[in-house]
């Protein structure tokens, strides 16, 4: 008999503080408190919150090239092997530092998706988080390669459908 073992994702949250005037619009501590209770329901245990006070987010990367390498540092002592942004990140983002950091990167948006996939049960709901996760993941698959023939148990690695590579439109590697 083979039995299951859950696997725990080991987390690390990222946000930005912008420091914006109005105390109504800065909300990045309730948001980062509402990303490490998002992160606890989708099965991931936080390990540690890195947020870094900066006025603009960087294109290439989201946050700076010293915190990049700070989350990079944080994620390799504490072992962590998911790094969870606070804010909806592009594709060469994501590309950017996983590249950058060597961990599996995933944004709020994919955390959510990933949360009503675990919890979708009828047919009807399973199909909706399906194409919700498809168009999400469509802008972002380019340059991915081999690292879409992979599977596994994770967060944003679930879904109700098929793999990623079977998603993958014909001739797009």
């Amino acid at each position: 008999m083979i039995e299951n073992e859950t696997y725990i994702e080991k987390a690390v949250l990222v946000g930005v503080h912008r420091g914006l005037i109005d105390i109504l619009q800065d909300t990045t501590e309730e948001s980062m408190e509402e990303l490490r209770l998002l992160s606890k329901t989708a099965g991931a245990e936080v390990l540690c919150q890195i947020v870094q006070n900066k006025s603009d987010i960087e294109t290439a990367t989201y946050v700076g090239e010293g915190k990049l390498e700070e989350i990079r540092l944080a994620a390799e002592e504490l072992g962590a092997n998911l790094l969870i942004f606070d804010d909806e990140l592009t594709g060469s983002q994501l590309r950017n530092i996983e590249n950058a950091t060597g961990v599996r990167v995933i944004d709020r948006s994919m955390l959510i998706l990933d949360i009503f996939a675990q919890r979708a049960i009828s047919a009807e709901g399973k199909i909706q988080v399906e194409l919700a996760q498809l168009r999400y993941t469509l802008p972002r698959l380019t340059g991915k390669g081999l690292v879409l023939s992979r599977q596994g148990a994770g967060i944003a690695t679930r879904g109700p459908g098929e793999t990623k590579l079977e998603t993958m439109p014909c001739g797009k590697t």
